[in-house]
């Protein structure tokens, strides 16, 4: 007779205490822990280009930009993630008493892995259209000039945007600012293997 092991289920506390002391991020998926996949080289250059760019042009305006070390709670899947960038408008809100986690981004930049592709396209978005303040969400091929852009519009309906030129230029559409792929894959050499 063969018999399963049954799989740990945590509490969202239980999760919330042991990444204060673990060495590596975790995410949180309704009662599993799973570890994060590391990121690569271009990985890092794509986001940080993304961030540094935003945060020096907009930095008189009212948004908030995070980078990769920011939680963020999605109450409806009771997901806990670290999202690539998120931007937020005007101030964060908290979930719970601490600061590391956020629940009202108005934008999330994911950059795509092979491991995590299909994820981040499918079940991930999915998990993220359900937060009410989400109006854009980015997706950025690590492998090849190509970004996939989603907006969600007046009828609450997601249109996809979608830029595959080494001269294209990424227009956010609910925030005013524009950013040519030169400057997003700037320092990304596409020749790099997976991690």
């Amino acid at each position: 007779m063969q018999t399963q092991t049954q799989k740990k289920l945590y509490t969202p506390e239980e999760y919330l205490q042991l990444e204060q002391t673990s060495e590596f991020k975790n995410e949180y998926w309704d009662g599993e822990i799973v570890p994060m996949a590391g990121g690569t080289t271009n990985h890092n250059e794509i986001a940080g280009n993304f961030y540094a760019n935003f945060k020096l042009r907009m930095r008189s305006q009212n948004y908030k930009i995070y980078m990769g070390d920011v939680k963020l709670w999605i109450p409806r899947y009771r997901i806990y993630t670290y999202p690539d960038v998120m931007i937020i408008q005007e101030e964060p809100i908290y979930e719970g008493n601490g600061t590391t986690t956020v629940t009202n981004p108005l934008l999330i930049v994911e950059v795509l892995s092979k491991s995590t592709e299909n994820h981040d396209r499918t079940n991930k978005f999915r998990f993220y259209r359900s937060i009410p303040t989400l109006k854009e969400y980015i997706i950025i091929d690590q492998y090849e000039y190509l970004i996939e852009q989603f907006t969600k519009n007046a009828e609450s309906q997601w249109v996809l945007s979608e830029y595959e030129s080494e001269d294209a230029v990424l227009a956010l559409q609910k925030i005013e600012f524009q950013i040519p792929f030169s400057e997003i894959y700037a320092g990304v050499n596409f020749e790099l293997g997976e991690e």
